[in-house]
């Protein structure tokens, strides 16, 4: 217990330093905007609280918002994706369930399973981000490709994040 609670404070660490010391500061123009740091909560163990869960993403966002100087928008996309893991994890759930400690990696997952529950939650984190930044519908179209090509951007970092570094984490 104490060793998983470890490994994701560690994870947690890794992903927001990544986000704010590297990712930040890459000028990958207007479209591709990736938020890697998703990647702590998407990660939390599959059988966590619920309650700890929404917690965790609103504190995650906060401190990127810190950062970042967007005034809740990070903490509310957050907190809206992990609202909607549950339900992502019951439609993605394999036959026998969970195993009681296991992480969403591709370790201990597979590809197809991360690519699948990761992409949506990703989607669904920038949907909100990028929508509210705008505050409007008004360029509806531009700031959905935005969306689309910051997911696929931010789910291939996280895939390559996660076979270098946690290859052999569960």
């Amino acid at each position: 217990m104490i060793i998983e609670a470890g490994k994701n404070i560690l994870r947690f660490l890794f992903f927001i330093l990544l986000q704010v010391t590297i990712i930040r500061h890459l000028d990958m123009g207007i479209y591709f905007n990736p938020f890697v740091f998703v990647g702590a909560i998407l990660m939390l163990p599959l059988r966590m609280d619920k309650t700890l869960v929404l917690f965790i993403a609103f504190a995650t966002g906060l401190i990127i918002d810190m950062f970042y100087n967007t005034m809740g928008m990070n903490a509310a996309a957050c907190t809206f994706m992990a609202f909607c893991r549950p339900s992502i994890l019951r439609f993605y759930s394999p036959a026998g369930d969970y195993n009681a400690d296991a992480s969403a990696t591709v370790g201990s997952m597979g590809i197809r399973w991360m690519v699948s529950y990761a992409g949506v939650l990703v989607f669904l984190h920038h949907l909100v981000l990028f929508y509210l930044e705008m505050l409007s519908f008004h360029g509806f179209f531009t700031t959905l490709l935005k969306v689309i090509l910051s997911g696929v951007t931010t789910l291939i970092l996280l895939l390559v994040t996660q076979s270098i570094l946690f290859r052999n984490a569960s």
